[in-house]
This record gives C-alpha cells, structure tokens and sequence, in this order.
C-alpha cells in the first residue's frame, strides 16, 4: 500500500523521471483536457493521457511491469472493478481521498476512487407524464407503465448497476421480477444510448426512460439535439426504503506506476474545489467532495436524496445481475 509518509523512500528508490505523469483513460480526452490543463498549469507536471476506448486491463496486464501507464480513468464501478480484479492496480492511503470522497464512493481497499458521480434517473416526457407519477425505482415494474417504457440494453454497465443496487436493496428473487416487470413494460425493444432514450420520448414512441443525468445535459448544449432534450424533464426515483441511484467516474493508481508521487498529487488534485467544479461546469456530473456547487443547469434540475448504498456492495452483485437479465430475456 503507498502512503504519503513513504513517498520520499520511493522517490529516492527509482529512476529520476520527468515531472510528467500517464494517463490511461477511458473518458472521451474532450471530457478531461480542462482538467488536465488546471493541473498543468498550477503544478507544472506534465500529464499524458491515451484514450482506451475497450481492453484496458488486458491492455496493462499485457504491458505488466513495463507499462508506462501511472492511473487509468474509467466510468462505472463495474469497469473500475475490472481493473481493480485483474490484478493490475495498487491501493493507496491518502488523506486527502478519504477526506474529500465519502466512504460509499471508494473502495474499501483504496485501490479505487469516485471522483464524480452521476444518477441513474428517469426521463420522462413533460406533456405526457404528470408531476408526482414517477415515484420508486420499483414502480417502474407497475402495469401501469406498460407501453410506456425505453430504455437502452439492459446489459449496458449503467443497466446493471441498477439492478445490482437492487438486489443489494431486496434479493435476487425481486430483483428478477423487477427486470420482468421492465421487460413487460417496454415500448420497444432495447436500443440505443440514454441520449437515444430522450429523442424517443420527444418522438412519442414512449412516456419514460431510463438515463443518466448528464447526458441531458450534453443534449442540450448541442444545436441538434437541444430540442428534443427540452421535451424532457429529469425526475429523481428513490429505492424503497433508500435514496437515488448514483454511478462514478473514477481513477486507480496502476500497480507499475512509474511516476508514483506526481500520480497521487493528481488523484489528489482531482478530489479539489477548483477540480471539482471544472467537472460540475463542464461534464454536468455531481462533484463528489462536499460543499462543492453543482452548475446552475444541474441545481435547476432539482434535489434529491442519494442513495448511501455502498458502490462495493452493488459492484458485488454484478453476476447476480447479469444472471437476472439472461433469465428474463431482457433484449428478447
């Protein structure tokens, strides 16, 4: 485990490198080059970033000790913990990460961190669903949504994670009825991405999706799709019992980081006020350190309760989930 009274001893044992570090990154370079210009420009490190759209960890396990790579960048703890199970990160013990993120959005481990996080919430068509009719993440199984439904693949990471945090919430055995109630409840069959979800209530061939938040957020900053983003409102489902659903974006610190102290002084940077709220300005996510504002677009979305479930624990039902679906039929 790397702690910071230890980071002298280890840069004293290395190779001296550049003040630079590597980035593996699963998120669009778009969506993190005002991050990373900050961080250049308060700090002077260097910071390379190489966008792995799919097989990063097979990517680093292939590389092993050889890799350059210092953290990969990810969304969904379901690819976080990918990384984490193939073996090809390291924990690490920083006081600032576990004072900045709360204990549900980090692994208990320290091998992984959220950094942002966003909720999994419902669509819904503001001409065709009144104010109040969407309640629970569980009421969507209701017949009274029957033909009303879309949704992307049940078997897209978001997708899952719902229904892990739902198993973690109830059982197994609810679980496999909720996902049969959605199923029974769909317009259509399974298709497209959450922006896709918002174009088809526009379009009327359904009354509530499900989707991310911020993806609206990219809707309506885009001249084509904005129109269809306004027919749509964001509305909050809590799980009986608990609160809204929220996924991550994260960072883990690589088990062959070269660069280990410029590499913690990013994931630390990162969990900042000033990188915080670059993320809340331009990715529309929830800044995950307390007392950081959301932009005004987010706050204008509402309020709500998120759920305290541990993204662990819902990470560990991802098997569990995935059996649901394949039993269900889910695409069929």
């Amino acid at each position: 485990m790397l702690r910071l009274s230890t980071l002298a001893l280890l840069a004293a044992s290395v190779p001296a490198f550049a003040q630079e570090i590597n980035v593996y990154s699963h998120r669009q370079p778009e969506l993190i080059q005002p991050l990373v210009d900050a961080f250049t420009k308060d700090t002077g490190i260097t910071v390379n970033v190489a966008f792995v759209d799919k097989g990063m960890a097979e990517r680093l396990q292939a590389e092993g000790d050889r890799s350059p790579a210092d953290l990969v960048l990810t969304v969904d703890i379901a690819r976080l913990m990918q990384i984490v199970d193939a073996g090809v990160t390291q924990a690490v013990q920083s006081d600032v990460l576990e004072a900045n993120i709360p204990a549900e959005l980090r692994d208990p481990e320290d091998h992984w961190f959220g950094l942002t996080s966003r909720a999994r919430v419902v669509y819904a068509s503001k001409d065709r669903v009144k104010p109040g009719e969407v309640t629970t993440y569980e009421d969507l199984a209701s017949d009274k949504w029957k033909g009303r439904l879309c949704t992307r693949s049940g078997l897209a990471d978001y997708n899952i994670a719902l229904l892990g945090a739902m198993i973690v919430h109830h059982d197994e055995a609810y679980a496999t009825k909720w996902a049969e109630g959605l199923k029974a409840n769909l317009a259509r069959k399974p298709d497209g991405g959450d922006r896709d979800q918002a174009k088809a209530i526009a379009a009327g061939e359904c009354d509530i999706a499900l989707g991310n938040t911020y993806y609206i957020g990219q809707m309506l900053a885009s001249p084509e799709e904005k129109d269809a983003a306004e027919q749509v409102s964001i509305v909050f489902p809590t799980f009986e019992g608990g609160g809204t659903h929220l996924n991550i974006s994260g960072v883990a610190m690589t088990k062959s980081a070269p660069n280990k102290e410029n590499a913690l002084k990013f994931m630390e940077w990162l969990t900042s006020d000033e990188a915080q709220k670059i993320y809340a300005e331009t990715n529309y996510e929830f800044p995950v350190k307390a007392g950081v504002e959301r932009s005004a677009l987010v706050k204008s979305w509402g309020e709500f309760t998120a759920d305290t479930t541990p993204l662990a624990d819902i990470a560990k039902a991802r098997a569990a989930a995935l059996k649901n679906l394949q039993t269900v039929d889910f695409e069929g």
